[in-house]
């Protein structure tokens, strides 16, 4: 084995796993330490928002609820989430919701006392400092925010999605529990459970994979191609829901040190141009920039193909040949519609959906083969009738 290459590890502090186990990890997080909290939720999620602000009463803390993040946030409405913050003066945000809101509840904890516009920090470790104390809660298996250095927004001026990534957007603490899962309706545990498979998938068979993280990515794989199908037919399938998140929280440590590679890259934007949630975009391109990356990096691609149920063929390159299939046969399991002229994605939009994939360059560095213009125009032909 060579030298692996140096890395640096980026998670919260605690990590709080189980079912149940949210409420005692709220109060042994915040009891006799916070003074003022905000949980940031959505209004489908009320009851409980409002379940975590009163366990926070029982511990002397009073807080404010605030139900605004949309399905997919934008710059306009992080902005209004962080004057909504800032008027509740907080020294710890929770953040409970699916990815999109844990995204924005990040920024707000992270920037709600700060002047500069948001947009000023998309990039790299432009965000230099967080002085309010972050919880974060998933209610979907899906982004694996609640652990990771990323949050995503739609900036409606370049009708993009744009990320903002610091040390300082990693929460202090994540409380996982699939009991918060279990509403979650069949469609949405599908896509939401693609996308944490595609994170799991992507930095596994990615030209900066590392040691490390294969461990988390490729048992995430096992995990969730297992147990996905079972939670999307019973949603309180509770040991389904729970293999699930564990593989989507396994996928979020992959995202910091790792990160995702093309798939991500040409399904941003199905989300930025036409607006199709992120777990559909991700299951629509995934078997497709597979099926064009699996000659790449065969043996990587060959444990894939093994982790998803299929045969060792006793050569790497047709083993990880079988991988783009089991992958449209887990989708197919998952009820997920493939095909972008399905979700009205016009034809001829295809090559300024690959100019634009292109750009999303920080992604496409990690990609196993170089993906041209052409081959990404192919790649969305692959998509359009699938």
């Amino acid at each position: 084995m060579s030298t692996p290459r140096p890395i640096t590890l980026l998670q919260p502090a605690r990590i709080a796993f189980g079912a149940g186990g949210a409420a005692p990890a709220v109060l042994e997080f915040s009891r006799g330490v916070h003074r003022r909290a905000v949980v940031i939720s959505t209004a489908a999620l009320t009851a409980a928002a409002e379940t975590v602000a009163q366990t926070l009463a029982t511990a002397g803390i009073p807080t404010e609820v605030i139900l605004e993040p949309p399905a997919e946030p934008t710059v306009a409405s992080c902005e209004a989430l962080r004057r909504r913050t800032r008027a509740a003066r907080p020294d710890v945000v929770y953040a409970l919701g699916g990815g999109s809101v844990l995204d924005v509840a990040k920024l707000a904890a992270a920037l709600h006392d700060r002047d500069e516009p948001v947009a000023q920090f998309f990039g790299s470790g432009l965000v230099t400092a967080r002085r309010t104390a972050l919880a974060c809660l998933p209610t979907t298996a899906g982004t694996g925010s609640e652990v990771s250095p990323n949050a995503l927004l739609l900036d409606e001026a370049a009708q993009a999605k744009k990320a903002v990534i610091s040390p300082a957007l990693v929460p202090d603490i994540a409380i996982v529990d699939p009991e918060l899962m279990r509403s979650l309706p069949p469609a949405l545990t599908a896509t939401t459970g693609i996308d944490a498979l595609a994170h799991c998938l992507e930095a596994y068979a990615n030209l900066s994979a590392h040691p490390v993280v294969d461990l988390h990515a490729l048992e995430g794989v096992r995990l969730i191609a297992t147990h996905l199908p079972r939670a999307v037919a019973d949603g309180h399938d509770l040991a389904a829901r729970s293999a699930v998140a564990l593989g989507s929280l396994y996928g979020g440590l992959c995202l910091g040190p790792v990160n995702t590679n093309g798939v991500h890259a040409l399904a941003y934007p199905l989300g930025g141009e036409h607006h199709l949630p992120h777990g559909l975009s991700i299951a629509l391109m995934l078997p497709h920039v597979v099926a064009f990356n699996c000659s790449a990096l065969p043996e990587r691609h060959a444990a894939l193909a093994r982790a998803l149920g299929a045969p060792d063929l006793g050569d790497d390159r047709r083993t990880a040949a079988q991988l783009p299939e089991r992958l449209r046969a887990l989708l197919a399991a998952c009820r997920v519609p493939l095909g972008l002229e399905r979700h009205n994605i016009p034809l001829a939009r295809l090559p300024q959906l690959a100019e634009a994939g292109l750009l999303v360059t920080r992604l496409l560095k990690n990609n196993p083969r170089p993906v041209s213009r052409d081959d990404a125009i192919a790649i969305y032909q692959a998509a359009y009738r699938a």
